[in-house]
């Protein structure tokens, strides 16, 4: 038995364009660009690529907390690629995400281990990477990179 399920319904509103209520209540309009949608909202494949960005700055800022280190902002940039396969269909071909630490490396104590592990916690960006090559790549807030992008 699965340990959670997570539910949403979507219901077209127009054309491409699709109301997405999500369990507990929050919702929000999903939308192709044009020509196909009016790019009313984000399209399934921004959903995805913020799904992932998500997720692992969230396992980021859980494995900072949960070693005591200092609790300064975090950001995050993230694309991914969409080419066509041997199909001719659009395919999502690969993730690039750059985190980005609040306070420069040498604030943190424990900011080897953190790296180390992380990305193993978080839920969507391991289940992603199994279909999709994933980059990750930490810098500080002075530009040094501290981890270097490996493919999940």
């Amino acid at each position: 038995m699965a340990e959670e399920v997570i539910r949403l319904t979507l219901t077209q509103r127009q054309d491409y364009q699709f109301d997405t209520r999500f369990d507990g209540g929050q919702s929000l309009v999903a939308d192709e660009p044009p020509p196909l949608g009016g790019g009313a909202g984000p399209a399934p494949t921004q959903l995805l690529l913020a799904s992932v960005a998500n997720c692992l700055t969230a396992s980021l800022l859980f494995a900072l907390r949960k070693y005591r280190e200092p609790d300064a902002p975090l950001s995050t940039a993230a694309e991914c690629e969409v080419d066509r396969n041997e199909r001719g269909r659009l395919r999502v071909t690969g993730i690039a995400v750059t985190l980005r630490l609040g306070l420069p490396a040498h604030a943190y104590g424990k900011l080897d281990r953190i790296l180390a592990s992380f990305e193993d916690f978080c839920t969507v960006t391991q289940s992603v990477a199994a279909a999709i090559p994933t980059r990750v790549t930490v810098v500080d807030s002075l530009g040094a990179v501290v981890k270097v992008p490996e493919t999940v």
